[in-house]
């Protein structure tokens, strides 16, 4: 058995319907558990995205931490992910992505509440993250460490090669770049800013996130506006074909809906700890509002986005390019706008893939400081910091060179595990949630 076979098999035995069940069941208990805090309080969620901070320490912005997080969440899952998820599963598994983003929107907003109730002072600001509140929440350090450990190998290696993979796929496809070369220059820009630290990263994604991203959904409305007359067949197919009903008929609705939670976690990454490693990093006057901010995101990142990917595949792609994912979307856009589609989704992936990855060398970063919390300024921080950023650039660039469905293996491997025990915590944690939301709704 080669190796990107065992890794397959891994990620399989990681991704069983028993981890698809568990974030299901855990979006919906903290929807009945917070009252649909998600459809409640969106007024909240928009108010808590421009709040200005408390004062309470050195820490970024909630705008700030917002844009960290959807630049993590916005990135190859968005383009190639939806592509995947629909090539595989069918067009049933976008309604399936749908459910799991509403439902996630809960988990994010339980997993941020946490972080910022169990956040701690860094001379570099504030930090904190599902390890912090599994050391002081369950006071599980053997955990808590076990889960900064599997971030920095898997956020500061395994994922990083999903988002250059990518990003190398559709440069190659839009302008013929060595995937090596696109390598180097990413690796080179990533380096330009993630060596500023976290003041650094924090606002080049205020900066570029929002722009990358509604730039993105109105291209995709244009493509969706020339093809109006198609729209209701696409939803009626979508709706239809969730539930095992139309051409594709019943017997791969497990496929579709694992395709569709799968691509759809992947891509929001509810439940997965990241939003809450950056919610902690945030100043804000109450724990619950950095929750809301977060819980937006999701749907920014998998409702508007995700979605329009999904619409200009399913109304103008054509069939019969097999695995080149990427292409999915440049074709779409492409009969529209001929020979503009590559180009535009090339770019769009060098600036969803980037500012992911930034995001990626955050969360490892701070897993590391919070491993080293003792040694807070020390030459070994410093050191070990140096080589988390070194080594980060290193996989950019191999990255680029992977074969596609071993560098998604490897990153459905790197989120399973992290899902998986973020999502148990969170479960044993949920009342210090719900009490959180309580003491702010009698506050308002």
């Amino acid at each position: 058995m080669s190796f990107a076979e065992v890794v397959s098999q891994i990620s399989k035995i990681i991704w069983s319907p028993a981890l698809v069940g568990l974030l299901i069941f855990a979006g919906l208990f903290f929807t009945a558990g917070t009252r649909f805090v998600q459809v409640r309080h969106i007024k909240d969620m928009l108010k808590s995205l421009f709040a200005v901070k408390a004062g309470k320490g050195k820490g970024i912005s909630s705008f700030e931490a917002f844009c960290m997080a959807l630049s993590g969440r916005i990135g190859t899952g968005n383009i190639v992910g939806v592509a995947t998820a629909i090539a595989i599963g069918g067009p049933g598994s976008v309604f399936w992505m749908w459910i799991i983003a509403f439902f996630g929107a809960a988990t994010a907003f339980m997993e941020s509440t946490l972080a910022q109730k169990y956040k701690f002072q860094h001379e570099t600001g504030f930090r904190g993250g599902p390890f912090s509140y599994i050391e002081k929440g369950l006071g599980m350090k053997w955990l808590a460490i076990f889960f900064a450990v599997a971030g920095i190998i898997g956020y500061g290696t395994g994922l990083v090669t999903v988002q250059a993979n990518g990003l190398s796929t559709s440069m190659h496809n839009a302008f013929g770049v060595n995937p090596l070369y696109v390598g180097l220059c990413l690796a080179a820009v990533l380096g330009a800013v993630i060596f500023g630290g976290i003041e650094s990263i924090s606002r080049v994604s205020s900066i570029i996130t929002p722009f990358m991203a509604l730039g993105y959904i109105i291209v995709a409305l244009i493509v969706v506006c020339f093809n109006l007359e198609a729209v209701p067949g696409v939803f009626k197919t979508i709706f239809q074909e969730a539930f095992g009903v139309g051409a594709a008929g019943g017997g791969i609705i497990g496929t579709t809906i694992m395709m569709g939670v799968k691509r759809g976690v992947y891509s929001n990454e509810a439940g997965q700890g990241t939003g809450a490693i950056v919610s902690a990093s945030a100043d804000v006057s109450h724990p619950v509002r950095q929750g809301f901010a977060q819980s937006f995101s999701v749907y920014v990142d998998t409702l508007f986005v995700c979605t329009a990917t999904a619409l200009m595949i399913l109304i103008a792609a054509p069939t019969g390019l097999g695995d080149n994912y990427a292409a999915y979307t440049q074709s779409a856009i492409d009969t529209i706008f001929p020979g503009f589609g590559s180009k535009f989704v090339g770019i769009a992936m060098v600036f969803f893939s980037y500012t992911t990855i930034m995001a990626y060398y955050f969360y490892a970063e701070s897993s590391l400081i919070y491993l080293m919390r003792n040694r807070e300024g020390s030459r070994l921080e410093k050191t070990l910091v140096v080589v988390l950023r070194l080594t980060l650039m290193s996989f950019a660039i191999l990255g680029t060179i992977y074969e596609s469905t071993l560098a998604w293996d490897l990153g459905d491997i790197a989120v399973g595990i992290q899902a998986w025990v973020n999502v148990i915590v969170l479960l044993l944690l949920s009342k210090q949630g719900f009490k959180a939301l309580r003491d702010y709704e009698k506050g308002v």
